[in-house]
């Protein structure tokens, strides 16, 4: 089960961002973009983003999941953002950081 929208919206308040700064949808949007900046496979990236194959064809005969990509991935991207803990940056100039 996922974490419920107004919960996300809530932490991003406490943390201090507005809501014309992020949204939840907003460090989705980020990690998606930015993981395939970095050469990540686009259906590991999409199946973590929990988002439906859109070719029907596709979609009837692919059950990948891509568990052992995608666990790389995310341990490359918890590093990623562990790096702004040495060299803080806003979430939403993060785009002008990418490794």
């Amino acid at each position: 089960m996922g974490v419920a929208v107004n919960a996300i919206l809530a932490a991003l308040r406490r943390m201090g961002f507005a809501k014309d700064e992020m949204s939840g949808h907003g460090f989705r949007s980020m990690a998606s973009t930015l993981l395939n900046e970095q050469g990540w496979n686009r259906d590991a990236i999409e199946r973590q983003l929990a988002h439906a194959e859109r070719n029907s064809v596709r979609a009837a005969y692919n059950y990948a999941e891509f568990m052992p990509e995608r666990k790389k991935m995310m341990q490359h991207w918890a590093d990623y953002l562990d790096g702004f803990r040495r060299d803080p940056i806003h979430p939403t100039d993060v785009a002008n950081r990418s490794s």
